[in-house]
């Protein structure tokens, strides 16, 4: 071995495990195909794609052609309702693709939701897909660890996501950890200093250096580090961070609005109203104003076209089902098959507005058909980002408004999910310029210095 093979197998930026393309149908679009074929010859890779780029057309064309390249079976793995809608694009492309929930199938390529995981052996397959991977970034999660256990031996592995990182950038370690590269703790300590000298990733407190974390990058290693996740990341939010043309990829115009209720009352024995300060007295103000919340966003969504409405709580949900007309609710206390059922009632018209949670319907599933929605705002930029990206996405032909409905005592998180809005526009940065570097690539449109925040924060 040569001095210089030493020093670059030390730099820990992966290998080719995978194969040439088999085929690559031409209905791809040019930026597809090549994010098609570089995760094919990588073997194991994430493909970070912004909602709408054509995230299941290029896992379906990957997962047959590791199906035919092994004459196995490939898994995709998906949230709850877009298995379905999975199926229905492979008809659509002409891949053969079957749904399974028991563990049953006969075809090649097989679709099925998280929860149902447990019922195949990963033996009986080549490679597995993970749609809307983010479902990896808890790190002491128990769907995260029977996922990464069950993708353990593949020798061919692909996450999908919008939202690599929506929280801290850490968390871009358990995707890693997923696909063989660097498992979550040796990440961070390849590339991480703690500044409290303790190993423990979720004990963690605010630092203006690091967004939420104790964790920092070690001097000089900023760089090592998104060079290390181009080895095997590609991300993108438009074409042109590729260096295609953008064509088609333009997106309408996201107006958002922010009505404020005058309804907070003071805590803790005040004369004024404050902002609620931590997540018990956040609860306690949702709790306190719920119902002139709810009027006020029934009074934003009585019009005649369809709306989506994200709430959190159950009694939010069940009083906007009751004030908004023709608004149908799907809870956590329905069935799977209910659940569904509903998705495609709201999809076909049936049901004009659609009331449910953003960790129940905000990841994977395309509302194009829709162009407004309500939001309760929450601490999870991930779950805001997702579910206004459920109907902002590229295919919606008409401008999109999104009403907030907050109050006074709600200012602390809105401005938690400026924070981390900037930190998702920072990473997503730092990685584009990264990978183009690499890729000698000029992009059509460059990031500005200065992260864009919604209108409304």
């Amino acid at each position: 071995m040569q001095y210089s093979d030493f020093i670059y197998n030390k730099t820990q930026l992966g290998g080719k495990h995978g194969f040439d393309p088999i085929s690559m149908p031409d209905w791809l679009f040019d930026f597809q195909q090549s994010l098609v074929e570089w995760s094919l010859i990588k073997g194991r890779s994430a493909i970070f794609a912004d909602c709408g780029m054509g995230k299941t057309a290029m896992q379906l064309v990957w997962a047959d052609n590791v199906s035919r390249h092994t004459n196995k079976p490939v898994l995709i793995a998906c949230p709850l309702a877009v298995a379905r809608q999975s199926v229905e694009e492979a008809t659509k492309f002409g891949i053969e693709a079957e749904r399974s929930s028991d563990g049953n199938y006969s075809g090649k390529i097989i679709v099925t939701n998280y929860e149902r995981l447990h019922n195949f052996d990963p033996n009986d397959f080549s490679g597995m897909v993970c749609d809307e991977s983010s479902i990896l970034k808890n790190f002491e999660g128990a769907i995260k660890q029977s996922i990464t256990e069950f993708m353990r031996k593949m020798k061919y592995r692909l996450l999908c996501t919008a939202t690599a990182a929506p929280n801290d950038y850490i968390e871009l370690g358990t995707s890693s950890e997923a696909l063989g590269e660097l498992g979550y703790m040796d990440m961070l300590g390849q590339f991480f200093k703690n500044d409290q000298n303790s190993l423990h990733p979720t004990n963690r407190r605010f630092n203006d250096a690091w967004y939420g974390s104790k964790w920092r990058f070690k001097k000089h290693a900023e760089q090592p580090f998104w060079r290390w996740m181009c080895s095997w990341a590609r991300a993108l939010r438009r074409p042109s961070d590729l260096g295609f043309d953008d064509g088609r990829f333009i997106l309408p115009e996201l107006i958002e609005n922010q009505t404020i209720v005058n309804a907070s009352r003071p805590m803790n024995g005040q004369l004024f109203v404050t902002a609620a300060r931590g997540l018990a007295e956040q609860r306690q103000e949702r709790k306190h104003t719920l119902t002139e919340r709810c009027e006020k966003m029934s009074e934003i969504m009585t019009t005649d076209q369809p709306g989506i409405v994200w709430c959190h709580l159950n009694p939010e949900g069940d009083m906007l089902e009751k004030l908004i007309p023709g608004a149908g609710q799907i809870a956590g206390k329905n069935s799977d098959e209910e659940k569904e059922e509903k998705f495609n009632a709201f999809i076909s018209g049936q049901m004009r507005v659609l009331v449910t949670k953003p960790k129940i319907g905000a990841f994977g599933l395309n509302f194009q058909h829709c162009n407004h929605m309500g939001f309760f705002p929450s601490h999870s930029f991930e779950q805001y980002y997702q579910g206004v990206r459920r109907c902002w996405r590229f295919g919606q032909e008409r401008p999109v408004t999104v009403d907030i409905v907050s109050t006074e005592g709600e200012s602390d998180v809105l401005g938690n999910l400026r924070r981390k809005a900037a930190a998702a526009d920072s990473m997503f940065e730092s990685l584009v310029s990264e990978m183009c570097s690499e890729l000698s690539i000029r992009r059509g449109v460059e990031f500005s210095n200065s992260a864009s925040s919604p209108s409304w924060l």
